[in-house]
């Protein structure tokens, strides 16, 4: 069993995924931030269900100071059906955004593909297709060819396949992969390391199968049948 923080001011909402999650899981509840971040500071939290408006604060601002020293799941509620809040939330690290109201089955479904993708990080291995991508031995193959990448190329690589169907923000993936050089510097490389990458393991870069540009948003990677 995962062990789950939910955080929510509405009562009738935080105790009504408390009863539904608590079937398969153990949760704890909190309604502002100071109660959330005593019980996280006190247990083994496993994911977190964060709201974004909250009493004594914005939950993106909690989610980014969690991030700063936990890579634990974090999955945003919230009443905005917004992009610029989708994009902050994953700018500062969400893993999943649902907007209410929501169904519960769906809710489960997502926390259990979230914690699924977070549980299985232990082996850098991935077979996708004719795609052999060995990250723990630095070992890369398309077919019978071997694949060379370079260590910005393979952080870019991991970051998209451990986020499987997210969206991640062009800020995001700088972040992951680059160090903190002038805007104009790393958005150019990481067009450029884009570009090489899909060369090296789509079969036609022009029309890519598993990184696809997600306009005005970032890139997801997507396809492929996993092995």
């Amino acid at each position: 069993m995962h062990n789950i923080l939910i955080i929510e001011d509405d009562i009738s909402l935080n105790q009504g995924l408390s009863i539904y999650l608590s079937k398969e899981n153990n949760t704890f509840q909190a309604h502002e931030l100071k109660t959330a971040e005593d019980i996280f500071k006190n247990n083994k939290i496993d994911l977190i269900i964060l709201d974004i408006s909250l009493p004594d604060g914005s939950g993106l601002e909690f989610c980014s100071k969690i991030r700063a020293a936990s890579n634990v799941p974090i999955i945003f509620l919230t009443a905005n059906n917004l992009e610029t809040d989708v994009v902050s939330g994953f700018i500062v690290g969400c893993d999943d955004f649902v907007t209410k109201p929501f169904s519960m089955m769906i809710l489960q479904e997502r926390i259990k593909a979230v914690l699924k993708r977070c549980d299985g990080n232990s082996s850098m291995r991935f077979t996708i297709d004719d795609l052999v991508l060995d990250f723990d031995n630095l070992i890369f193959s398309k077919g019978e060819k071997t694949i060379e990448l370079s260590k910005n190329e393979q952080k870019l690589l991991k970051k998209l396949i451990l986020n499987k169907g997210q969206i991640l923000t062009r800020e995001q993936l700088m972040e992951t992969i680059y160090s903190n050089d002038s805007d104009f510097i790393v958005e150019n490389a990481l067009n450029v390391t884009i570009r090489r990458l899909r060369q090296k393991i789509e079969d036609d870069p022009k029309s890519p199968v598993y990184i696809k540009n997600i306009y005005g948003l970032g890139y997801i990677w997507t396809g492929g049948i996993a092995k």
